[in-house]
């Protein structure tokens, strides 16, 4: 018993530790990273590191014993989450000028950089930003440099190339660099007022600046590109007549009650100000023209790569979950527009709402078969007088320094936001794991139609599939479990863990499936790729496409391959996680679930192959080679109920299960082995069987017999039959 409560309590541990994979340090990621960058392969000439500051987490950098500048990493400073939901570190250094003199991306967990953008292509990048000019960019307010944007991976480099800016400037007005200093609120402070109307005409909002305005033509476009380096650009210009309206893009502050009520309408607008919570704001765009400045990116990855919204260091990029369909202008005189849609920026940005900003539009050309050059163009908007109202700003007590919101405070509040921002998919989520719950505790009602069974099973992987899979990109990985290592060498954060809900909802999930039955709640269910192999193979069968069964000997010794792959990749992580994470792609998860497919060749290839496998061989990978399923199997047997029946003369003489077991978890002599077993219930549906289960049968018959006879029978004449018999007696009249 004790043994069992050790199990259960190591079960647990390791279910909360898991979830510690995607945990931060509190230390600045400046001190992660410092030791594992040689200081000449950053900047040349460079022969070690200073210690990292404890007022700003910058190290000098030295040559010879001298400061010749100073390195940081951009996400210590400015949110640098891209594509993947995570921060993408770049470790920069400057010089005393406020100059860059170099560049690493020293991690990120960027999918399209990861699989598809040779790593050359980044560091190229990379190197471009030596000799940047912080001073220049910072009174530009815009690029100081030509932007290698590099094609397919559009967003990535946008978010690299805005931290290093934005980062970089951070750090010279700290350290006084290049003459520059750290801003100071001079003038009068103001929010909005909310009592304040807007005018009832839109051509009346144009002309006092609560609507801005861009509007370009062919002629400008063509311009823009034929200006360019590249004379791709300029042979590849637009036919159209130059007059012709590229994009009229038109912006205005909805989150303002006035504009938003004129704009949009008293029930329209009344809808916007629920969706935003305090501290949030929301512009609305209106285009019409060639070229849509939402175009469909995010579709694909979920965030808006053709737009951004800058104020002063405060960059902000919109994804879908901060997008809506704006309906009919409420306006009478508002032009037609193609495009209307509002976006809303989310509280803890840094966006103030009063003060100018600017929408930069980017405008891509395609001048070969996958390659695209860019230019960006900027709508300036600032909020009219008119809705803004002068306030006092708080007198800040003598111990205002010490009262500042800490680091686990602000990262309470940004998971609680993500929280919140993944409200469909938590509940969805939600609602998929209690029907399964339900499932597996009344299962003897369930299984009793092989029909019903077969298809709750179905919709339920094709949701699983669909919705965790290629909606949600909730995919676990063995990558999380050696992550989990690491994570316990630092310091552990709850905040840290729960920034990605449905991966913590999930991996709740499986440490309590674990305690009550084994790994085949999530193998077998809420495993996106699994559902994949089972719902092609069902096609396959469907087509008559033959169902190859290995023999039995050699099936059982192809189970060790799997538990082999995870030690090793176990083993690797050890000495170093980045190479174990590139080994991880023994897993095709990222290629067929995260990545839709979307990938070099030979990715694609490797999860085809696997895929065809099991047209042949009912889920090939999960019964072989899965680290993932290999890691959860070995708790597998500290699970505290055994929920699955079975009969005395199951494996001898009858093998009806073993040979249906889609995964072959039932052993010859009749047992059903938990570290194989996905809990599917097909043994289940056979137990309760009235045509392929010979136990059900003889009973069956045996009442028929004697029923015939017409033999007094008793109550207690049923104790040990099968429910179906029972059933069936009861509404004969017999018991």
């Amino acid at each position: 018993m004790k043994l069992r409560s050790l199990g259960f309590l190591a079960v647990l541990f390791v279910a909360v530790a898991v979830t510690a994979a995607v945990a931060q340090s509190a230390q600045p990621v400046l001190s992660r990273f410092l030791p594992d960058v040689a200081p000449g392969e950053l900047v040349e000439g460079a022969d070690a590191w200073g210690p990292v500051r404890s007022d700003v987490p910058v190290a000098p950098v030295l040559r010879d014993g001298d400061e010749i500048g100073f390195v940081f990493i951009t996400s210590d400073f400015v949110g640098t989450t891209g594509y993947s939901g995570k921060p993408i570190h770049t470790m920069v250094a400057v010089d005393r000028d406020a100059r860059v003199l170099g560049v690493d991306l020293v991690k990120h967990s960027e999918p399209i950089v990861l699989i598809g953008i040779p790593d050359r292509k980044i560091r190229e990048m990379a190197a471009g930003y030596r000799g940047v000019d912080l001073v220049a960019e910072a009174a530009r307010r815009g690029s100081a440099h030509d932007l290698n944007i590099i094609s397919g991976a559009t967003v990535t480099v946008m978010v690299i190339d805005d931290g290093i800016i934005r980062a970089g400037l951070k750090v010279a007005r700290a350290l006084g660099l290049g003459g520059l200093e750290a801003e100071t609120e001079t003038g009068p402070v103001y929010e909005i007022d909310r009592t304040a109307d807007a005018p009832g005409s839109w051509t009346e909002m144009e002309g006092d600046g609560t609507i801005r305005r861009l509007s370009l033509d062919v002629g400008q476009i063509n311009s823009a590109f034929e200006a360019m380096d590249d004379p791709r650009a300029a042979r590849r210009a637009l036919t159209e007549a130059p007059e012709t309206t590229f994009i009229d893009m038109q912006m205005a502050l909805v989150s303002a009650p006035g504009i938003g009520e004129a704009i949009l309408g008293r029930a329209d607008n009344a809808n916007l100000q629920t969706w935003l919570q305090p501290g949030e704001s929301a512009i609305a765009v209106v285009a019409r023209g060639l070229y849509s400045f939402k175009g469909s990116g995010y579709v694909r990855g979920g965030i808006f790569d053709r737009i951004v919204l800058i104020q002063d260091d405060v960059t902000v990029r919109f994804r879908d979950r901060d997008h809506r369909r704006m309906g009919p202008i409420a306006t009478i005189d508002a032009p037609e527009f193609t495009e209307r849609d509002i976006f809303k920026i989310p509280a803890g940005q840094g966006f103030d709402p009063t003060r100018p900003f600017r929408l930069q539009l980017l405008v891509q050309r395609e001048v070969a078969a996958i390659e695209k050059v860019f230019t960006t163009f900027d709508l300036g908007y600032q909020l009219p007088l008119a809705y803004r109202v002068e306030v006092t700003p708080p007198v800040a007590p003598a111990a205002a320094s010490d009262a500042l919101e800490t680091e686990a405070d602000a990262q309470s509040d940004l998971w609680r936001r993500v929280w919140e921002g993944k409200t469909v998919e938590i509940a969805g989520l939600a609602a998929m794991l209690a029907v399964l719950t339900a499932a597996f505790f009344f299962q003897v009602f369930l299984t009793r139609s092989e029909r019903v069974t077969y298809w709750f099973r179905m919709s339920f992987l094709t949701l699983t599939l669909v919705f965790v899979g290629w909606y949600a990109n909730a995919q676990l990985s063995v990558v999380n479990l050696m992550a989990l290592f690491g994570a316990l060498t630092t310091n552990f954060s709850w905040q840290a863990f729960l920034l990605d809900p449905l991966t913590f909802i999930l991996w709740f999930s499986v440490a309590a499936a674990l305690i009550f039955w084994g790994r085949g709640a999530y193998c077998g269910w809420l495993c996106p790729f699994g559902a994949l192999q089972e719902l092609t193979n069902q096609v396959a069968r469907k087509l008559r496409v033959p169902q190859v069964r290995l023999p039995w000997g050699l099936h059982e010794r192809l189970w060790a391959l799997k538990y082999m792959i995870f030690l090793g990749l176990f083993g690797v992580s050890l000495a170093s996680i980045e190479q174990a994470e590139h080994l991880a792609e023994v897993e095709p998860f990222k290629t067929a679930i995260v990545l839709k497919f979307m990938r070099a060749w030979p990715f694609v290839a490797y999860a085809g192959a696997l895929l065809i496998a099991g047209l042949f061989v009912e889920r090939f990978y999960c019964r072989y080679l899965c680290p993932l399923g290999a890691a959860l199997a070995i708790p597998a047997r500290l699970r505290m109920f055994d929920w699955l029946k079975r009969y005395k003369e199951c494996g001898n003489p009858c093998h009806t299960c073993g040979n249906e077991c889609m995964v072959g978890a039932i052993h010859p002599t009749g047992e059903i082995n938990p570290n194989e077993c996905l809990n599917c219930m097909h043994c289940q549906v056979l137990y309760q069987s009235e045509t392929k289960c010979p136990v059900v049968m003889r009973q069956l018959k045996r009442r028929a017999a004697v029923g015939s006879t017409d033999v007094p029978r008793t109550a207690s004449a049923t104790i040990g039959q099968h429910p179906n018999v029972q059933a069936r007696e009861r509404k004969e009249g017999h018991v």
